[in-house]
């Protein structure tokens, strides 16, 4: 059900590239951010697809992968995305339109992974280069991209204390490890 789409839904940087993703796929999770709710019902974002082979290779050097992976780069050719989302918002937006990016992200990410895909949100990237090198409207910004694909990669869940550390790593065998807090951890008494 949807705790185990929930526990499914991890963020993965590492995908089998050869399996691209279609414009039609795409445009099927933006049918889902579509059908969320949206505060105020303004519903303003927008969204840029991105699919085929030439976008992807001017989207991928803008993206920054993964932060407490200080010595990698990001995923190597044969492992990159299938196909990214960009996450747009007008210039003067407001708290709105993250609190709308998150659910629609959400969305998107959980209709992913239900189609046996994965995806990672990125907020940490060069929109400059993006908004120039696709030509996105000059009145919105890029709030987030999604990466998606075919996962290439384990991703795995530790239980973890208030004291532990947070900071996701690569275990020795090259999993990827994410520290979650325990539930009980979480409820303030």
């Amino acid at each position: 059900m949807i705790y185990d789409l929930i526990r499914k839904n991890r963020s993965y940087r590492r995908f089998q590239e050869a399996r691209e993703i279609s414009r039609n796929t795409l445009a099927e999770l933006i049918d889902l951010a579509r059908l969320s709710p949206s505060a105020a019902n303004l519903q303003e974002l927008r969204f840029r697809l991105v699919y085929s082979k030439e976008e992807k290779e001017l989207v991928f050097p803008c993206l920054k992968w993964a932060n407490y992976l200080t010595e990698w780069d990001g995923p190597v050719y044969g492992q990159r995305p299938g196909g990214y989302i960009l996450v747009l918002a007008p210039k003067n937006n407001t708290r709105f339109h993250y609190i709308d990016a998150g659910i629609a992200c959400q969305s998107m990410l959980l209709g992913a992974t239900a189609q046996g895909l994965g995806g990672c949100m990125i907020a940490s990237m060069n929109r400059e280069r993006l908004e120039q090198d696709l030509l996105l409207p000059a009145e919105m910004d890029i709030l987030l991209a999604i990466a998606l694909g075919v996962p290439d990669e384990e991703v795995l869940i530790d239980d973890i204390s208030i004291a532990e550390s947070i900071k996701y790593y690569r275990d020795e065998k090259d999993r990827h490890r994410v520290p979650k807090l325990k539930r009980d951890e979480l409820i303030i008494r």
